[in-house]
Formats: structure tokens, C-alpha cells, sequence
């Protein structure tokens, strides 16, 4: 299972035609996004401008008598109000950081303007940790998150499930590479929260484990691990995995195996519980109409019954490949799944390695973002017509997380389609990319990164995974500066310390091998007179 996305992977709104070779035509975009980002936002204000590594370029302007009417980019260059359209400024929002008696770090941010308030629960506690229970038991952290939520020693599953949706509240848990989340979202009157708190202490405390609903969810779970043998997704992202990390804890799938979920008990999921759902494993995050007071005590009051325990063990970093690996599993399509890659980084916490990964985000941005405008999509998708759409991106965790780059392409095209990804892959890294795309880039990014907090769940997303990884609390807030300090020569440099295309892991899943297509198209040809 994927895990949540953080401000590095929220989606930005792409700009049409970019990457223009008109320097007034780019300088005219870069207005535009901040425009109408300024727009979307209303009375948002700010507290960062925007400036790239733009130094000794200028953007000359046209006259009007100059402009070609076919060429609308170009034209824009003379409406002169988008000129007097000032620099996009955001405020993050405010930080404040306590910890309950039992040690357990919270992070609160008030916003008053929705009755609502958003809890998020974490454990280091993922399905890395399976294994720790039981050798090769797979399924053991998915399997206790489902079970939260199924009852409690006081109240059974129908129970439990009439209780939550009497007071309107999404309460619920799921387990992660390397988390464990419980959730609540609830009205901010005492009359829904503190009943909704219950329910959620009630969980976490005294879950039933009930033995008949542990028996529904395997076989219900084994229809559904069964199904994704017909997801040739499903499939290429096990194999990667599977082949990326070897035995390291994050090979596994998150929801177990056909073979491991049979050996799930109840004991398994009572001993995971009482080792990784405890006080010195856990952090929470806050969002909405509390006050300061209001926050801590309902954090007192969902920490208070946690075991004290210990905290998890740090987790090993998996070992790199030396060498390129292709795998192929045969599949009845007309169509082959590829996903190619490599190990990435792990989440940084310090200054340095912070700007490193936003340097790496950048240029990724330019060669593997979901724009029409990347590098790989411009190539593979437009140029080639080899795909509908072509992306890759990088996925850090507390260990080494994957860099994966992912498509579909025809069985015939498949080779061609994986060559040609390579080549642009290989040529960015050897001549870099340009000063326009990366100016281009810096301003999508920081234009829509007040997307990320504009909503209670997005500001509660974003403290969930500061307050598990150990950000400091001034994360967001220097997240533009970080932009800000990219470089051009920093941005390329990060992009060749990082990806090593010769060593990629490559996973087809289709009807046809392309690497034996390819060497038998070689033969046959090479026996022709």
C-alpha cells in the first residue's frame, strides 16, 4: 500500500505550453500562474515571493507591431496588466507543538472557520514490523487495522459501526509500509467530538478481535489477494518490490500473501497491538475549531490508556543493486505493464538533505511529472505515441523508499517504448535541463503549494507526516525558501548523485518477453543472406 502523499507529491495544476522557447512567452507564464493561483486562493496572504536562479537573464518584450497573431503565447506579451500582477505570498499555517504526560509529540493548527476538527493517530508500526510478531507473517499490521474498527470488548461490530455513524464521525485505521494511522473526523461540539473520542480510545484500547469476523476478513481478503493475480498493476508492483528490497522488511505487500493470511490469530494481532500501538511509538496531529486548552486536553484524554512501550527499532536500509534486472511474468494482454527504477532516498531531516530532495523534486518535476510538458511524456507519449501517459516519482520513507517510473504501452512497442524512456532518462542526466523549465517548474511548485493546506484534511495530512518523520515545526514554512535556494547546477547535479538508469530494476507484465522478442528479432535477422 502506498504510503500518504506528502506536499512533494500533490498534484500541481501544469501550465499549457509550457517550456516555450519565447523568453517573453515564459516570463508571461510565470505571471499568469501566480495570477491565477492569487485568484483561486481569494484573501490568502502571503509571506514568501518567488524568485529562481535567474540571474543575468533578461526577458525582453515585444511591441505590439511585432506580436504574430498566430502565435497567442507570444501575444499575451502585450496585455501589460498581467505586468503590474504582484508575486504570489502565502502564510502556512501556524504551528503549535505539545506533548501529553505520556511523551506522546502533538502538533495542533486552529482553524475556526468549519465546525470540524481532524485527528490523525500514528504508530511507527507498518507492515515492515510484521515479521517482529510472527517470521514470514505477512498481513499481520493490515489485519489489525481492519479489526479496530469491528468492535470493542463493549460494544460488538454492529454496535460499534451504529454508533459512529449516529454521530456523523469517520473513524478508521490503515496500516502502511511504515505507519499505522488511526483517524477521527468529527463536528467540534462536545455533543459529536467527545462521544466520537470514546469510540476511538474505545479502539484502541480494548478492540474485540472477535474470531468469526477474523475468519470473514481472510477469506474475504484471499477472494480479494486472488483477484490481483488478474491486475497485471498489482502484479508488476509486487515483483518490483519483491526484486527491489529482497528480504528487507518493505518487500512485502502490505496486505500479506495468499500464503501468509491462512496463519493470521487473533493472538498475532493482540501481540502487535500491545507493541507497536503505544505511547513511546506514537505521534498526533490536530486540525480545526479547538482551542489551544481544547487540543490538549482531548490529547490527553486519547493518550492517557496507551501502554507506555518502547519505541520500534530502527529499521535496516535495504541493500542497492549493482546491476541492471529484468523480469518478465507472462500475462494475457494485449497490452505490457512496465514499471522500471530503483531505490531512492529515505525522508530527510536535516537542512541539507531537505534542499537535496527538493532539488531532485524539481527536476523529476521536468523529466518523469504527470504534465504534458515532462520530458518523458512530451517523448514517449507525444513524439512516439508509445502511451496514454508516463510518469515517475520518488517515494521516501524512514528506510530507503523506491523511485519508480511507471506505463503501458502495446506488446509489440514494448522494448521500443522501454529503450526510448531510457534515452530521454540518459540524455537529461548528460545535458541536464534547461534554466526555463526549471523556472518554470519552481513557480508551479510554490504556486500550488498553498493547494496542499487549503483544506482542514490537507493542513492534518501534512502535520501527520511532519510529526512522524520528526520535521521540524518550521517544515512548511521554509518550504518555499528551499525552492527559492534551488539552483540549476544544484537540480542536475542531484538528478545524476540519484538516478542510475544502467542499474534500473525493470518489470514487464505482459503476453510477450520483451527482452526475448528483441534478441530473437536480432537472430532472425542476422541468419538473412
Amino acid at each position: 500500500m502506498t504510503q500518504p502523499s506528502d506536499l512533494y507529491q500533490i498534484r500541481k495544476k501544469s501550465l499549457n505550453n509550457a517550456y516555450s522557447s519565447t523568453p517573453a512567452a515564459t516570463s508571461t507564464l510565470k505571471k499568469l500562474s501566480s495570477l491565477s493561483v492569487g485568484v483561486l486562493l481569494g484573501l490568502a496572504t502571503l509571506t514568501v515571493t518567488a524568485q529562481a536562479d535567474t540571474a543575468g537573464v533578461e526577458e525582453p518584450r515585444g511591441s505590439a507591431t511585432l506580436v504574430d497573431t498566430n502565435a497567442p503565447i507570444a501575444a499575451l506579451s502585450t496585455l501589460t496588466s498581467i505586468d503590474d500582477a504582484k508575486p504570489l505570498k502565502v502564510t502556512a499555517p501556524t504551528i503549535q507543538q505539545f506533548k501529553t504526560k505520556a511523551g506522546v509529540p502533538v502538533l495542533f493548527v486552529q482553524t475556526t472557520t468549519l465546525p470540524i476538527v481532524d485527528i490523525d493517530l500514528r504508530f511507527n508500526a507498518g507492515s515492515a514490523r510484521d515479521a517482529s510478531i510472527r517470521k514470514d507473517g505477512f498481513g499481520i499490521a493490515n489485519m489489525t487495522a481492519t479489526m479496530l474498527t469491528q468492535g470493542t470488548k463493549k460494544l460488538n461490530e454492529d454496535e460499534f459501526t451504529r454508533a459512529g455513524e449516529t454521530l456523523g464521525i469517520n473513524l478508521n485505521s490503515s496500516a502502511y509500509k511504515d505507519m499505522f494511522i488511526v483517524s477521527l473526523r468529527s463536528l467540534s461540539d462536545d455533543k459529536h467530538l467527545l462521544p466520537g473520542i470514546d469510540l476511538m480510545t474505545q479502539m484502541l484500547n480494548d478492540p474485540a478481535f472477535d474470531d468469526q469476523t477474523l475468519a470473514r476478513n481472510k477469506a474475504r481478503l484471499l477472494v480479494g489477494l486472488q483477484q490481483q493475480k488478474q491486475d497485471p498493476n498489482s502484479l508488476a508492483s509486487d515483483a518490483f518490490n519483491q526484486a527491489l528490497y529482497g528480504d528487507h522488511p518493505y518487500a512485502h505487500p502490505s496486505a500479506g500473501t495468499l500464503d501468509t493470511v491462512p496463519n493470521i490469530d487473533r493472538q498475532q494481532l493482540i501481540d502487535f497491538k500491545n507493541r507497536y500501538l503505544v505511547a513511546a511509538n506514537a505521534s498526533i496531529a490536530m486540525t480545526g475549531n479547538l482551542t489551544l486548552e481544547q487540543a490538549k486536553k482531548l490529547a490527553e484524554g486519547i493518550t492517557a490508556g496507551l501502554p507506555a512501550g518502547q519505541s520500534a527499532a530502527t529499521l535496516p536500509e535495504p541493500k542497492l543493486l549493482n546491476q541492471t534486472k529484468h523480469i518478465h511474468i507472462p500475462f494475457p494482454s494485449t497490452q505490457t505493464t512496465i514499471l522500471m527504477g530503483q531505490l531512492g532516498s529515505k525522508r530527510a531531516t536535516n537542512p541539507k538533505d531537505q534542499q537535496q530532495q527538493t532539488n531532485f523534486a524539481v527536476g523529476n518535476e521536468v523529466l518523469a511529472g504527470s504534465s504534458f510538458n515532462a520530458r518523458l511524456m512530451t517523448e514517449v507519449r507525444q513524439n512516439l505515441g508509445y502511451t496514454y501517459g508516463i510518469t515517475g516519482s520518488m517515494n521516501p520513507m524512514l528506510a530507503k523508499g523506491p523511485y519508480q517510473i511507471g506505463f503501458s504501452t502495446r506488446n509489440d512497442k514494448a522494448r521500443d517504448a522501454i529503450d526510448a524512456s531510457l534515452a530521454v532518462i540518459n540524455d537529461t542526466l548528460d545535458k541536464g535541463i534547461t534554466n526555463s523549465e526549471m523556472r518554470l517548474t519552481t513557480d508551479n511548485l510554490k504556486n500550488s503549494f498553498p493547494m496542499g493546506f487549503a483544506s482542514n484534511a490537507g493542513i492534518n495530512n501534512l502535520l501527520g507526516m511532519m510529526n512522524f518523520y520528526q520535521l521540524p515545526s518550521d517544515y512548511l514554512s521554509n518550504y518555499i525558501n528551499r525552492i527559492d535556494q534551488v539552483k540549476l547546477a544544484g537540480v542536475n547535479q542531484a538528478m545524476r548523485d540519484i538516478l542510475k538508469p544502467e542499474d534500473f530494476l525493470i518489470v514487464t507484465v505482459g503476453q510477450d518477453d520483451p527482452w526475448k522478442d528483441k534478441k530473437a528479432k536480432k537472430a532472425k535477422k542476422a541468419k538473412k543472406p
